[in-house]
Order: C-alpha cells, then structure tokens, then sequence
C-alpha cells in the first residue's frame, strides 16, 4: 500500500433521487449531497429505470407518481425482477399514501414511504435506515 493509497477518500454512496418537481428534487438533493451522499437525478421514473440498468447505485429515493406512465409500483417490480440488491433499498416519496395501490404495495414488502410535504431529518432518518448512512 503506498500513501497515496492510505490517504484516498473513500466513494460517496451513489442515490438515485426520481423526482419531477424540480424545488424537490433540488431540496433532497441538497440535503442528501450535504450528509454525505452521491446524488444521481432523475425526472421520471422511466429515465430513473435506464439509469438503474445502466449504473449502480447503493440505493432508491423516488416520488411514487412521476410523469412517463411509469409509477412506484411498476419501479419497484422492475427492482425486485432486474436489480434484486436493491429491492429492500427503495425509500418512496409520496403525496397520496391513501390511495389503495400505495398502501398495498407499501404493507407487502414493507418499503419505506415519506409523506409530501415532509422534513429533512424525516427524509434522512429513512434514508439512512433503509440504505445506509454514508
């Protein structure tokens, strides 16, 4: 091992963040980058999925309705099918926990779901228990 070595700065852990509303996407962002995270955006769940199977990343922080015809649910399955390390590394952001497809799939696998509008230590206390802290 030289110095060089010894002194490296260890990666950031890579985030994908699917968010299309740009003030949210750019407050998780900040809030994320400031903890210690790589953030990786996305503005739909359709561009988050190309990214997914293109990149790695240690973890999912994703709006549950984005535009694109591609929502949480459809996001989630394509994990658990194509990126299965990451299926128990999705953290959802959503503003219609009520809806019957939301919950569902929320109480099936147990898949962390914060409310809109919501704090940052709400944000990142699911983050770093569902992926880790950086």
């Amino acid at each position: 091992m030289t110095v060089a070595d010894s002194t490296a700065v260890p990666a950031r852990p890579r985030i994908l963040v699917i968010e299309d509303e740009p003030s949210v996407a750019a407050f998780m962002r900040t809030a994320l980058e400031r903890r210690g995270y790589d953030v990786v955006p996305s503005p739909s769940a359709a561009e988050g999925l190309r990214l997914l199977a293109l990149s790695d990343f240690r973890g999912v922080v994703s709006d549950f309705r984005t535009p694109g015809g591609i929502n949480g649910a459809d996001l989630h399955d394509w994990v658990r099918r194509h990126r299965p390390e990451l299926a128990s590394r999705i953290v959802f952001i959503t503003g219609d926990t009520a809806s019957a497809e939301t919950i569902a799939l929320l109480a099936q696998d147990g898949t962390p779901c914060v409310e809109k509008p919501f704090r940052v230590h709400e944000l990142m206390a699911a983050v770093e228990k569902t992926i880790g802290k950086p």
